[in-house]
């Protein structure tokens, strides 16, 4: 049994408490109705487990934190962390009345949402991560390794040397070409624009500029799920476009990483331009100049962007578990009146089917560039 030596040198039993109060429900098992008894002991085991992960998260941050293991209790379970008598007499009273479940489950509720903020839920496993400690693990998930969503800027901070970055056409803006105008839609395409720029600090959704990659230059285009889902309209493609040509006049490997839901619709057709125009940029800089190109797909990537630059690296690297794919599983389905099967557009079995070179995890992935560019440099294309 894992044991916690704590800064006093007194020893933490990480599982007995738990333990013992199971066992200690158990015997109690018959004092109460099913239902009662069935509802006190989840209650209590769930209980104790967060007592138990609430002392190592503790344990960790040490004295200087100004969050305690009752204010994480609190935090979790909208209560003390001496309450114990009080929520069995509770649950007890709630069986009973109806009305007053409703109100206590409503009050846990607000308690719950009031503290969301310092939790991220997992897509996956649904496991909570501390955010505090969330970015330097990358994003991803402690309990199942999940690779949740990165913003643009966590991107380049984890790709690019510190003080290297130099941004390109930050002040680049779509002003709403064909004037799109949906009756579904509550507020017009520019208030949109608007409202996402003041949630993301983003002006468009793709972020390109110049750095260092462990000491190599290169020219890196990122795009932003968080803005607009991370769709292409004309912005983005002329963004993209001047930095395969920039990296081209430079002579700099070039990393665009992917995550997009495609063809920006308020754009219209002037979003599928952007396809053609990128894929023709990418073939000087490719063929004629015969430079080395990396493209980055994570989840998700579908539509405009995997059928255009996406899909047109020299070296073609996954995140596990990305979503990738042209159209969605429910509008493949729903046209060709036919079942996809589940897991058919995830990384891993698409590698199986040759659709792109590596899946890399994001904790070795800069290792992995600087590695392809160093042995690029002695094996040009």
């Amino acid at each position: 049994m894992e044991l916690l030596t704590l800064e006093t040198g007194s020893v933490l039993n990480l599982n007995s408490s738990y333990l013992n109060n199971v066992s200690k429900r158990h015997e109690n098992h018959y004092m109460y109705d099913t239902k009662s008894s069935w509802k006190n002991g989840i209650h209590n085991c769930i209980e104790s487990y967060l007592r138990s992960q609430i002392c190592i998260v503790s344990h960790i941050l040490g004295e200087s934190d100004k969050y305690n293991d009752s204010y994480f209790y609190t935090s979790i379970c909208g209560k003390g962390g001496n309450s114990s008598e009080s929520e069995g007499s509770s649950i007890k009273t709630t069986i009973t009345n109806e009305n007053l479940t409703k109100r206590e489950d409503s009050k846990d509720l607000d308690e719950t949402q009031k503290y969301k903020h310092l939790w991220i839920e997992c897509e996956n496993c649904y496991g909570l991560n501390y955010r505090k400690f969330f970015k330097s693990k990358m994003n991803i998930c402690e309990h199942c390794g999940y690779h949740l969503k990165m913003s643009s800027s966590d991107r380049i901070e984890l790709s690019i040397d510190p003080g290297t970055w130099n941004p390109m056409d930050e002040d680049m803006v779509s002003m709403d070409p064909i004037e799109f105008h949906s009756e579904e839609e509550s507020e017009s395409y520019k208030n949109r624009m608007d409202s996402y720029q003041r949630k993301t600090g983003l002006t468009e959704a793709v972020q390109t500029g110049t750095g260092q990659l462990n000491g190599l230059p290169v020219a890196i285009g990122i795009m932003d799920f968080q803005f607009m889902g991370g769709s292409m309209g004309s912005v983005v493609g002329e963004k993209i476009t001047r930095l395969v040509e920039h990296a081209g006049n430079q002579l700099l490997p070039l990393i665009l990483v992917c995550a997009s839901g495609g063809a920006r619709m308020q754009e219209g057709s002037l979003s599928l331009m952007q396809m053609a125009k990128i894929s023709s940029a990418l073939y000087e800089y490719q063929k004629n100049k015969r430079l080395f190109y990396v493209s980055i797909l994570t989840s998700p990537t579908t539509g405009g962007v995997t059928a255009s630059f996406g899909m047109l690296g020299d070296i073609i690297i996954a995140e596990p578990d990305a979503y990738i794919a042209f159209a969605g599983k429910r509008v493949i389905e729903q046209t060709l009146n036919t079942t996809i099967p589940e897991g058919s557009q995830v990384a891993e079995y698409l590698f199986q089917k040759g659709l792109f070179d590596s899946i890399v995890p994001r904790n070795p992935l800069k290792g992995v560039l600087s590695e392809l560019f160093q042995l690029h440099a002695f094996f040009p294309l």
